[in-house]
């Protein structure tokens, strides 16, 4: 076992803020849109809950095409949110009570009508051309113009990951929409700017980044066809090529070099498509000197068909989740990089809906068997907003029209394009919308059973619409529940952060070890320090399980679980019963 040094974001709680659906104070200028004041208005919230670090989704001048992740101006706030006094307010509140801000930073690419590409697209001969990925087209053999190669696009798989441009003549590379030219990181010139970024928010007050698709950045220059893995599309997923590039790591360490080393940063990157271990370690390892973590995407990937468009769907057994997290667990302690926990962002759908089962039986026990499994694994806890109420998918009753994001709207509009009147087909793609779409993280924050679930002002329309259980499910209910046999969702996750902070030198830092590798429903493990040492037992399956508890286990007793607010009545050895879903928690012989 290796140990990793103490650092303060090792040990954080951070809690991600989206930032169009927390709160609408009513200080911006879009009604039905939260804003920035509206998250300042939340900090003793959050600070009660036990949060340490506020990520925010981006709030940069936008046209909004893809929810501000197509960004106009790195410098700027775009009104709907508020303004850079709004954000330095923000700031100066987390302070005060000893919290932190975490930025994100989306610099694979920009708003095509950010004033670089407005600029490079204005002539190829000027100043900025470069500062994109612009190619001539290709002709086929009967002279019709095609994109420069075969990638497809990431939010519309259908579509040609190269936008033409008349004015020009030339294609620039566009791999998320046609809104969202790639940067052309070659050139020094953008990578500069880009630094230049990093200090204007580090100065400001911020305290890291989390980087978008930061593994992006860096492109096969060759720009080859892809594999064709999807038949029946004419374009395919090109990551092979524009993921973890050649000069990734180069430019990560001289990120950290020039600017990121000179501050107390937190860094954590977003990588998709991602498994090779020794790249990932290339990236997380303390002596590597790149980032301080990235978001494994195995568990969120849990439900795709393997190879194949996120947009997919597969059946999976509960003994996965096991297999994945533990093996994170040992990578990461055994070579000296570091986790990163989250099984919930703006990119999937609620953790309780993938992961358990979010009918009103089982939704609470459900979100608390989930609490009870990220609050003791090992890595730096991500919590997003609503996660902690155990917010879930919206039903299966609403239409696909009810659907905002850009990924569902295209993913929609393919489905009746290839599949006109097929009522079968139809309702597949529908059901797999409820599954797997984006949208179900974005509907509005549930603080209270008022109208719009106190989002927004009642006279308001939600920019998207709340979820229908939103009287039940709500915080201000949580946060009142007063049962002394029961904790609500929003309790029990504050108990269970304090409990992690409590005991950090195990759960943050110590060591884990699985105790039982066989049984398929059950994820069982121990996590332990020189002093102290806990086991987990957690039932992800509606059944009624009977669990051998391990001889390596040496339970004490059991502390906690998911049943009650108080101690879990079942013996330290022998046969336990766990019921559906059910999680415990037990001090254990070191």
């Amino acid at each position: 076992m290796s140990v990793n040094k103490q650092r303060w974001w090792k040990e954080a709680i951070v809690y991600q803020v989206y930032p169009a659906s927390f709160l609408d104070s009513g200080a911006g200028n879009k009604p039905g849109w939260g804003d920035i004041p509206g998250i300042t208005s939340k900090l003793d919230y959050l600070k009660h809950l036990g949060v340490d670090v506020l990520w925010l989704s981006p709030i940069y001048k936008s046209p909004q095409a893809d929810m501000g992740y197509d960004i106009a101006d790195y410098k700027d706030i775009d009104p709907v949110y508020g303004s850079l006094e709004d954000v330095d307010n923000l700031i100066s509140e987390l302070k005060k009570r000893d919290m932190r801000l975490m930025m994100d930073l989306v610099v694979n690419h920009t708003s095509d009508q950010h004033a670089w590409f407005l600029d490079s697209r204005s002539s190829t001969q000027s100043s900025k051309r470069d500062w994109y990925i612009w190619k001539p087209a290709k002709y086929d053999k009967d002279g019709n113009r095609q994109p420069p190669n075969n990638w497809s696009m990431i939010l519309g798989e259908e579509n040609s990951a190269w936008t033409y441009d008349e004015k020009t003549d030339e294609y620039y590379l566009s791999l998320f929409t046609a809104e969202q030219p790639d940067l052309n990181w070659e050139n020094p010139d953008v990578r500069e700017a880009v630094h230049d970024v990093l200090r204007f928010w580090l100065d400001r007050g911020c305290s890291g980044f989390r980087m978008d698709v930061i593994n992006h950045i860096s492109k096969v220059q060759t720009f080859p066809d892809a594999d064709v893995i999807a038949p029946d599309h004419k374009y395919q997923p090109g990551f092979k090529y524009y993921c973890n590039g050649p000069r990734l790591h180069e430019w990560l360490k001289n990120m950290r070099a020039e600017v990121l080393d000179k501050y107390d940063t937190i860094t954590v990157g977003e990588m998709p498509f991602v498994r090779d271990e020794n790249e990932i370690l290339k990236i997380v390892r303390e002596d590597e000197k790149e980032l301080n973590m990235i978001f494994i995407f195995e568990q969120v990937d849990i439900d795709n068909e393997p190879g194949k468009y996120r947009m997919t769907l597969r059946d999976w057994d509960a003994d996965e989740i096991r297999k994945i997290f533990s093996h994170w667990q040992r990578l990461m302690i055994d070579k000296d990089g570091w986790n990163s926990l989250f099984v919930e962002n703006h990119d999937n759908p609620r953790s309780v809906s993938r992961y358990c089962n979010d009918s009103d039986e089982f939704r609470e026990l459900s979100a608390k068997l989930l609490c009870l499994m990220m609050t003791t694994l090992a890595g730096t806890l991500y919590v997003y907003q609503g996660q902690e109420l155990g917010m879930r998918n919206v039903p299966l009753e609403w239409s696909p029209e009810e659907y905002k994001d850009v990924e569902s709207i295209n993913y929609w509009k393919k489905m009746n394009n290839m599949y006109p009147g097929n009522k079968e087909k139809l309702d597949f793609a529908h059901y797999l919308l409820q599954r797997k779409a984006r949208d179900h993280s974005r509907t509005p924050v549930q603080w209270s059973a008022e109208p719009h679930a106190g989002f927004c002002k009642a006279d308001v329309t939600p920019w998207m619409r709340v979820n229908d259980d939103y009287k039940e499910v709500n915080a201000e209910a949580q946060r009142k529940q007063n049962d002394p046999d029961k904790l609500s969702v929003l309790q029990f996750w504050k108990r269970g952060l304090a409990n992690r902070k409590e005991h950090k030198d195990v759960f943050v830092y110590g060591d884990f070890q699985v105790l039982d590798e066989n049984d398929k429903k059950v994820f069982a493990y121990k996590r332990a320090s020189e002093k102290e040492a806990f086991v987990l037992a957690l039932n992800f399956s509606k059944d009624e399980v009977k669990w051998q508890v391990p001889e390596a286990a040496k339970v004490k007793k059991w502390v906690a679980g998911n049943y009650t607010a108080g101690q879990p009545d079942k013996p330290t050895s022998g046969t336990i019963t766990l019921r559906p879903f059910e999680g415990v928690l037990g001090t254990s012989e070191v």
